[in-house]
């Protein structure tokens, strides 16, 4: 259904319409979730790069979901390095727009630092932090950073 709805928007709308984007980068999730990474990895930059440069500033919340969801399906892929570079760019970019505080910013703090233990510590405390803060205690969302954090500090 998802590929039939991106062949409609994208024969109806365009390539480069935010509505077949919008298809694109929810084909990369549902593909991701079926474990198709090489797939996924290939909706989401498509939806990336024509945010970024057709229909969004490199900083739009939407650019920065699809960097997030991107650097998710790399690290499936063993592309480490890739991974880092892409969460660390919807951080910062979170960071700028929405401040350091911001859900959407804590939630990119949760996604950081995969596969290095020092740092990986470091951001989810943060995150931690940020969701008692902005959340409180027994949230869902605080209680899934504390998870992660749980699950660093037990590697």
């Amino acid at each position: 259904m998802g590929r039939d709805a991106l062949e409609a928007r994208e024969v109806t709308l365009g390539a480069e319409h935010l509505n077949t984007l919008t298809s694109v980068n929810n084909l990369g999730l549902v593909l991701s979730r079926q474990g198709k990474y090489k797939e996924a990895e290939v909706m989401h930059w498509w939806a990336l790069e024509a945010k970024e440069k057709k229909v969004f500033r490199r900083e739009h919340l939407d650019t920065l979901t699809i960097a997030n969801n991107l650097g998710s399906v790399l690290p499936r892929q063993g592309k480490y390095e890739e991974t880092e570079a892409m969460h660390r760019r919807a951080l910062e970019g979170c960071e700028k727009v929405l401040g350091r505080e911001h859900l959407d910013t804590l939630t990119s703090v949760n996604s950081f630092g995969l596969g290095k233990y020092e740092e990986a510590k470091a951001m989810h405390r943060r995150a931690l932090e940020g969701c008692e803060k902005v959340l409180g205690r027994e949230h869902l969302g605080t209680l899934a950073s504390a998870n992660n954090l749980g699950l660093v500090l037990s590697s």
